[in-house]
């Protein structure tokens, strides 16, 4: 008879944990998100009653016009309630209201381009200009005449990548949304469309356009926030030979049976697209027309697809691409990534570049570090994030397995708290 040692007791506990979670994990991918009780997963209905309490508290008080919270646990949807108003003129605000999600958006481009490069496609640090040409001979600012925005430049010292694109240290810029008052003049100049518009423009023409423009600074010695996102949904054209469009349908929205998100909205569904209000005096107005028609998802040409910023979707649709991630790449019994690719993509990839050492930027989120740990209301390290210009904002957190969306379509000067609260309120109501 053999003799069981703590070693081998150890061993065999540990055999059965990892059997045991590997089994958990391929049923939830199996079967996608679906309701249940906050308790029955750990968390507190208490406590998520005062999340719905502080976003009440926060339309009273003026601070947004309504917003729709969604919180899934262990692959549950615990909570998903509608909150105010979905437009100017006082109309109720649902679950299934359509947001424009805006830099949400980037984080479905960079996937797209990670399944094409677990494919062989190409190698993360491979000149982009080796796929579209107009990015040879690349060039750095160096002087800028404010009379004219005429500009002088110098060669950069090395290519651009489509990592430098993934991870924002390529030196392209933001045009109207940019840091640099420079840029936005340039860009402005140069007809570039930044985020979204209704007019009949390809991606493939805004593409070749900036890619005569200066950047801010050599490849890969900065993050700055940029239009890199825009280059590669032209880039997945390129590779895949499909419009970027139909490629997001076919390998990614349609496997994540992800049902409401799109470029542009089918004309059933444009009735469900959230107004974009701003507060003027006392009141909540619909926002007017300015750079942009915020109507564009459902009007105009719809043929420019802004891989960094033109998708519209729901809080569950948002919440199955999560989900996905926190599957391990797995989801309604689709395989869209490996979970080593996502190992990849959740490391950090800026280095000191990014914002300070509470989080760091991977290929396709910002992640929590265990300095942004140890502050507190982040999430644990590893949690993963981002946001949108219309303030949409999300979070996934892999070591507790949850999810949380909270989607408001609001612009100009707000006293919004409902971002940071919303998040720091999830995590507390973690009780087991």
């Amino acid at each position: 008879m053999h003799k069981i040692t703590l070693p081998r007791l150890i061993s065999g506990f540990n055999l059965l944990l990892f059997i045991s979670t590997f089994s958990i994990l391929s049923i939830r991918a199996q079967t996608g998100l679906v309701a249940a009780s906050s308790e029955s997963v750990g968390v507190s209905s208490e406590r998520l009653d005062k999340i719905g309490n502080m976003l009440s508290s926060s339309i009273e008080n003026d601070q947004i016009p309504g917003a729709v919270a969604l919180i899934a646990k262990d692959g549950k949807i615990v909570y998903h309630k509608a909150f105010g108003e979905a437009d100017a003129e006082g109309k109720d605000l649902k679950k299934d209201h359509i947001f424009r999600i805006a830099s949400q958006t980037k984080a479905i481009t960079s996937t797209a381009v990670m399944m094409l490069w677990e494919e062989g496609r190409f190698k993360l640090d491979d000149p982009i200009s080796k796929y579209i040409p107009a990015f040879e001979d690349e060039q750095v600012l160096v002087s800028f005449k404010e009379q004219d925005s005429s500009f002088q430049m110098i060669p950069a010292n090395k290519e651009i990548t489509i990592r430098h694109l993934l991870s924002h240290t390529s030196g392209i810029g933001y045009g109207v949304i940019d840091g640099d008052d420079r840029f936005r003049k340039i860009y402005a100049k140069a007809g570039i469309v930044d985020l979204f518009t209704t007019n009949d423009v390809t991606i493939e023409e805004n593409i070749k356009k900036l890619a005569k423009l200066p950047l801010h600074h050599e490849p890969g010695e900065k993050f700055t926030y940029s239009e890199g996102l825009d280059v590669l949904g032209y880039f997945v054209e390129v590779i895949s030979g499909k419009p970027f469009d139909e490629f997001l349908k076919d390998r990614i929205f349609d496997p994540l049976n992800m049902q409401d998100t799109y470029f542009y909205l089918p004309e059933s569904k444009a009735d469900r697209l959230v107004k974009i209000q701003k507060r003027e005096g006392d009141e909540w107005v619909n926002y007017p027309v300015t750079f942009y028609d915020p109507e564009y998802p459902a009007t105009g040409a719809k043929k420019f697809f802004s891989g960094g910023a033109g998708l519209s979707s729901t809080a569950l649709d948002y919440a199955k691409f999560l989900q996905m991630y926190l599957n391990g790449g797995n989801y309604n019994g689709n395989q869209i990534l490996s979970p080593t690719t996502i190992n990849m993509i959740m490391s950090n990839q800026t280095g000191d570049l990014f914002s300070g050492p509470e989080n760091y930027y991977g290929l396709a989120f910002g992640v929590v570090s265990k300095e942004g740990e140890v502050k507190g209301g982040l999430g644990p390290e590893g949690t993963f994030d981002w946001g949108g210009y219309f303030n949409t904002q999300y979070f996934a957190d892999p070591k507790n397995d949850i999810i949380g969306i909270l989607m408001k379509q609001t612009q100009g000067p707000l006293n919004d708290e409902t971002g940071w609260k919303f998040r720091q309120m999830v995590f507390s109501s973690i009780i087991d």
